[in-house]
């Protein structure tokens, strides 16, 4: 059974903090997600090659600066211009997610791509309203539940916020 643990990190130290320490307890990295708002409107655009989404629905990300240090741990950064919301970037499984069919859809933006990942509504809606004032959302994949155990207690310990665990019927891999 595949599972996810979500929770929100309010700052990039935090939200590297979750990251490393779920890495360093051997959740691979492949498994770990990360999304935030993209705040700098700084990066150079380009083409994210590991991606399968429509074109247009991402662009490549230019990592450095406030995003580097936790982005740069993870694969597959990413930009996602997403309609009436701004521009994101994620990393890990995560941006598969959003940036498939869930963002394409009318009204899907964020909200749409975490339903579509298991996450119950009102839940999405907490997270896409925590996103929207510069929080970040971090993740992680398992298909152990002694897992899930070990990921909610590394966010349990960082003091992240609104931490859920849901079931998947798919993770989504990145590419």
């Amino acid at each position: 059974m595949s599972k996810s643990v979500f929770g929100i990190a309010t700052t990039q130290g935090q939200a590297e903090q979750i990251v490393r320490q779920l890495q360093s307890q051997g959740f691979a990295t492949s498994e770990i997600s990360v999304l935030m708002p993209d705040t700098g409107g700084t990066r150079d655009v380009g083409h994210v090659k590991a991606t399968k989404a429509p074109e247009g629905a991402t662009t490549g990300a230019t990592t450095g600066g406030v995003t580097g240090g936790i982005l740069g741990l993870l694969a597959g950064v990413g930009a996602l211009a997403i309609p009436g919301l701004g521009p994101f970037i994620a990393a890990g499984p995560i941006m598969a997610a959003l940036s498939g069919a869930a963002v394409g859809a009318a009204g899907g933006g964020v909200i749409g791509g975490l339903v579509g990942l298991g996450i119950p509504e009102i839940e999405a809606k907490r997270y896409d309203e925590k996103l929207k004032k510069g929080n970040y959302l971090v993740a992680v994949h398992t298909d152990e539940s002694e897992d899930v155990d070990r990921a909610e207690e590394i966010f349990k310990g960082a003091g992240a916020e609104d931490i859920s665990t849901v079931r998947e019927a798919a993770a989504p891999k990145a590419s």
